[in-house]
């Protein structure tokens, strides 16, 4: 494995895996890494400046936020889940789900949805639980919340949706599963009336209603001789513009799908671990050596490569105009520039890794901290 920030596990867990998934962890943990470069000094070409900042408690697994126009909704690891004002920072609501987080946050402005390590759906409203439903597997993806139904995607490559007033089983939709899952936020979102999974290296399209499959595109090929090279499991976050959708294969590959039918548009090799970001010309990635790369959306030509942020951790990029906003393990977010990967500004947090990657809110940038520390810049 050439990242230790992904952890492994098997749909159905034993003991003596768990055990073996452990070591496999610590050997990656342990083993060394080239030194990143040194961060030349902050030259400000564009502005930002510090909106505020909150305290939520330790966030210690990658977790989504969930942005519904001026309020972006966050959890931390203990069971705190939390709602701010965008453009203030004030609290709106908090609720303690009594029990540590596997997964969060989704949710459509009305409720919130999160995961429990226990495997229980808990749904929210204003602060309030509605209701909690018991998975059979655990869950890596923040649950979906559209069009009053719930959906969740489960490291078993099973997928479920409840509806989303009484928590009413709607529908299971379970796919043959594969020995190694990653424990890491998968692919799970709404285009038009299809909803779209990642499982295994394929974007899958599902009815909503009933959770028939609809189509399948396969970004890339399962290789190797052994469990954990053949692991190609797809990554969020995603970059949507209308019916493409482009994705990453964990550490094998990139690509795109025209989800209106299902069709492969292009899939490159591509060495990462987090997800994408772009626009209707570009998408942009953050490879596993910390090199920023830009590829073509129409085609997957490659465009250019940065390696100015080489051998630090990065998060997933969030395209901001003429910026791209990436976070590290040691509390920076950068701002680059879209055409050549320059550095535009750097912005200061706590120290702490970023665990979850940069929101745009209410035109306020966003970053949440291993730590639990809230950080939102204004651009000027």
């Amino acid at each position: 494995m050439r990242s230790n920030r992904p952890l492994l596990t098997r749909a159905a867990l034993s003991a003596a895996l768990v055990t073996s998934l452990a070591v496999l962890a610590a050997c990656s943990s342990d083993s060394p890494r080239p030194k990143p470069a040194e961060l030349p000094p902050v030259v400000a070409l564009v502005g930002v400046k510090p909106a505020w900042s909150a305290q939520i408690g330790n966030v210690d697994t990658p977790f989504e936020a969930q942005v519904t126009g001026s309020v972006i909704t966050v959890a931390a690891s203990r069971g705190l889940v939390t709602a701010l004002d965008a453009a203030t920072g004030r609290e709106l609501w908090r609720a303690d789900t009594k029990a540590e987080l596997s997964a969060g946050v989704g949710g459509d402005g009305q409720q919130a949805a999160v995961v429990t390590t226990g495997n229980e759906l808990v749904v929210l409203a204003s602060g309030r639980e509605l209701w909690r439903q018991k998975l059979p597997a655990q869950v890596f993806t923040a649950p979906l919340v559209a069009g009053g139904r719930v959906f969740v995607l489960a490291g078993d490559r099973s997928v479920h949706a409840f509806d989303g007033q009484t928590g009413r089983k709607l529908w299971s939709q379970q796919r043959p599963g594969e020995a190694l899952v990653l424990q890491q936020p998968g692919v799970l979102l709404a285009v038009r009336d299809t909803l779209v999974v990642g499982l295994s290296a394929r974007l899958t399209g599902l009815n909503p209603a009933n959770g028939s499959i609809r189509w399948e595109a396969p970004l890339a090929t399962p290789r190797g001789t052994n469990d954990v090279e053949r692991l190609v499991d797809l990554v969020g976050r995603v970059s949507r513009v209308d019916d493409s959708v482009c994705a990453r294969a964990f550490q094998a590959a990139l690509g795109c799908v025209q989800a209106n039918r299902g069709t492969v548009t292009w899939t490159k090799p591509s060495n990462g671990f987090a997800g994408v970001h772009g626009d209707a010309a570009t998408v942009f990635s953050t490879e596993a050596d910390g090199r920023l790369v830009a590829w073509r959306r129409a085609d997957g030509e490659r465009l250019w490569s940065s390696d100015r942020l080489q051998y630090r951790r990065l998060t997933a990029p969030l395209l901001l105009g003429r910026s791209i906003a990436i976070g590290d393990d040691t509390g920076w977010v950068h701002l680059l520039s879209r055409e050549d990967g320059s550095s535009l500004n750097r912005l200061s947090t706590d120290g702490s890794p970023i665990m979850v990657a940069p929101v745009l809110a209410d035109g306020v940038l966003i970053v949440v901290t291993r730590k639990g520390g809230v950080f939102a810049f204004r651009p000027e």
